[in-house]
């Protein structure tokens, strides 16, 4: 499987370098990112988009109509549109998700910010999300984009992932080491 994964980071981190240059040239980061916003919705919205993107059972000629029609349809910018076609047209759509998230980091990174996953029990307050950037700001020393997800499993707390770190403060995984530790005594 790591192989796998190497080959899709690979590949997608080919386009994205390209996307990103494309967008820094034509000083147009700030919309290449609400693109890539657009199509993550997207993409996590529809089970026939992503199906479309996953599956290799669609001809070539109708995935890249397919997203030519979608790409007009959400009015995405001619970077994005264009990458999007020259994937579906190369049998690369599949790796759309990294190559969305590698721009994303790309761009923060050009901002001078960091960006964090973090997954909550329960959707955070903007009070809540707004002491979390500045205590993340305050330990990594950038500013913190923050991409959120509520996980009801955790029970409580939060996993924070920045970069290869994590922090997990979640009650499962207090609850995980608990039981650990139990078996051991028993």
């Amino acid at each position: 499987m790591a192989g796998s994964e190497s080959l899709t980071s690979g590949i997608a981190g080919r386009y994205a370098t390209a996307l990103f240059e494309l967008a820094k040239e034509g000083g147009r980061l700030d919309a290449v990112e609400t693109d890539l916003d657009a199509v993550s919705a997207a993409l996590a919205e529809s089970a026939d988009l992503r199906q479309l993107i996953a599956s290799p059972v669609f001809p070539r000629d109708e995935t890249a109509a397919a997203v030519k029609a979608l790409s007009a349809r959400m009015g995405l910018g001619p970077e994005v549109a264009n990458t999007l076609g020259l994937m579906a047209k190369n049998r690369r759509l599949f790796v759309a998700p990294a190559l969305i998230a590698a721009v994303k980091g790309m761009i923060a990174a050009e901002r001078g910010q960091v960006s964090a996953e973090v997954t909550s029990a329960t959707a955070l307050s903007d009070e809540q999300t707004a002491a979390l950037k500045a205590t993340l700001k305050e330990r990594v020393g950038k500013d913190v984009e923050l991409n959120v997800k509520v996980d009801e499993s955790l029970i409580g707390g939060l996993v924070v992932r920045i970069g290869s770190r994590m922090i997990d403060t979640s009650i499962r995984s207090k609850l995980a080491k608990l039981q650990n530790v139990m078996k051991e005594v028993g």
